[in-house]
């Protein structure tokens, strides 16, 4: 029975996309459309053909772990991750070189339609695998609970990729909201919204039905990154289609308004997807791998409340000076100076978590990676609070020190963690018993660390030297330099950006092929069994 409604499901979704494709009113519209109908109808050829088989194989016994959705994960993260870099390298270089800028790309590869295409991997589908992955791992573990929902779980999975070929696709063609990390159109965003209450769903289900009666702190931090950016989502994203036959849409939001909204929504993507999430990775992972247990278990519930108290209303600090009211952008900076508290103490617990096992850092290539992420989230959050500050934002907004900002918690926390999480699954979900090669780990963590350095100080310099310039007048109080002035000027360091990314870009491919080597290499060393992790 189940069956025959999938296939109805299928066919209508496969027709309408059909008539979609034939209606549509631009080409965006139109080639989202034909990718619509082909999984659609791909799904219907494939369930009709499974329809009626003797099931033979049996199903997997209910104490048994959905690691498959993991592995998947994984694979995907891994995949992202190596897109969303290399798209990182080529928009930095068209940026030092501008005539990279391609005749033969413009409309579809020039800087502006590769930029948010390189901010979404990276965010989106290297960050948001990596999320889903690690939840659904780190919920079984902590739940002793296999995944609620049998394999809604890969809808999820496939649901949130399909949300990622539609978005990147989009970028390229032309189609968006030209919103800050919201440039998805109407129907992606809606398309987004089915697929996260499913997570939602399958998440909280497996709390619900644990057999662990404690709910660990990690999964406090998961299920709030997941229902709080369900909110931001929603919220920021209320438009009105001009047609159901194209992208096109309207806010509902004007003006002020809109910016308030987006910043609600921009900041707290930072505070909730890339660190609330990233968060309970590592309030699992780390001590996973230490062997040692969080070192204060109060201190990471105080992190948990104080950190989703605060975070939520520090977005205006992205507004001073301009429309909004004063007070707005003040409270804005108030809370994020007070967020810089917890923040620093969720780094301080990660850290400690290693006394007794400090020796590991010179021994463990995988903790290096742990140690120096919660480095760089520990200098990200310092960094975020004091640029909040009405003085210091008059210098540093709108300059690349902005652009350093976010790429030393980008690729130092969320980079690094991610890294670690994979090293630690892969062996783990292949059942082998262990990496590929140790040595590659430690040459992935210096390139890595030493790009990100070098990326980040670039950008430092030409952040603090840019709105210096703009700010320098002569005796009569004229502006001394123009715009071209400063870009100029920028040249040097916008060549060690580059420089930066392309060693991250490397130490990644080198990640790539290390765990590909462990999963499917020729020499595979089956695990012995051990109790489950």
């Amino acid at each position: 029975m189940w069956d025959w409604i999938k296939i109805a499901v299928f066919g209508v979704v496969a027709l309408f996309a059909a008539i979609a494709a034939n209606w549509a009113r631009d080409l965006a519209y139109q080639v989202h459309a034909l990718i619509v109908m082909a999984v659609a109808a791909g799904l219907f050829i494939w369930t009709v053909r499974s329809t009626g088989e003797r099931k033979v194989a049996a199903g997997p016994r209910l104490d048994e772990y959905n690691d498959g959705v993991v592995r998947a994960g994984a694979i995907a993260t891994t995949f992202w991750g190596l897109a969303g870099f290399l798209v990182g390298v080529i928009v930095a270089l068209q940026l030092a070189f501008p005539q990279l800028n391609l005749d033969v790309l413009q409309g579809y590869g020039n800087f502006g339609r590769l930029r948010p295409l390189h901010t979404s991997a990276v965010i989106f589908a290297f960050g948001g695998n990596a999320l889903i992955m690690s939840t659904f791992y780190i919920v079984q573990r902590t739940c002793a609970a296999r995944l609620w929902g049998g394999n809604l779980g890969w809808f999820v999975f496939w649901g949130y990729n399909l949300f990622i070929v539609l978005a990147a696709t989009g970028y390229l063609l032309g189609a968006t909201q030209s919103k800050e990390y919201a440039e998805p159109e109407w129907y992606v965003d809606l398309w987004l919204t089915v697929v996260w209450v499913a997570f939602l769903v399958v998440t909280l289900g497996t709390i619900i039905k644990r057999k662990e009666p404690h709910i660990y702190v990690a999964n406090w931090f998961l299920l709030s990154f997941i229902i709080t950016v369900a909110m931001l989502h929603v919220v920021n994203n209320i438009s009105i289609p001009v047609s159901i036959w194209g992208s096109k849409s309207v806010q509902v939001f004007s003006g002020v308004q809109d910016a308030m909204v987006q910043w609600w929504y921009g900041h707290n993507a930072v505070g909730f997807f890339l660190t609330a999430g990233f968060l309970g990775m590592m309030y699992y992972f780390v001590p996973k791998q230490a062997g040692r247990p969080v070192y204060s278990y109060k201190l990471s519930i105080i992190h948990f409340w104080a950190l989703i108290f605060l975070y939520i209303w520090a977005g205006p600090h992205h507004l001073h000076y301009t429309a909004l009211p004063d007070w707005a952008s003040t409270l804005g900076m108030v809370f994020s100076i007070i967020l810089w508290m917890p923040s620093w103490g969720g780094m301080i617990n990660g850290l400690m978590t290693l006394s007794g096992a400090w020796d590991k850092i010179r021994t463990d290539p995988i903790m290096r990676m742990m140690v120096i992420s919660l480095g760089f989230y520990g200098m990200s959050t310092f960094e975020g609070p004091m640029m909040s500050i009405r003085a210091v934002n008059s210098l540093s907004h709108y300059t690349d020190w902005t652009i350093g900002h976010v790429h030393s918690g980008a690729l130092g926390w969320n980079g690094m963690i991610t890294f670690a999480a994979l090293y630690f699954l892969v062996p783990r979900l292949w059942n082998r018993e262990r990496l590929h090669s140790l040595s590659a780990v430690s040459w992935h963590f210096w390139l890595a660390t030493i790009g990100i350095v070098l990326y980040a100080a670039s950008m430092w310099v030409t952040g603090i030297m840019e709105g210096l310039m703009w700010r320098e007048v002569d005796a009569n109080g004229f502006l001394v330099n123009s715009f071209a002035d400063t870009v100029s000027a920028k040249f040097p360091m916008y060549v060690v950006r580059a420089l930066g990314g392309l060693m991250y870009l490397t130490g990644a491919i080198i990640m790539a092929w290390n765990l590909w080597m462990t999963a499917f290499g020729k020499v595979q060393v089956t695990a012995v069994a051990t109790p489950a992790e």
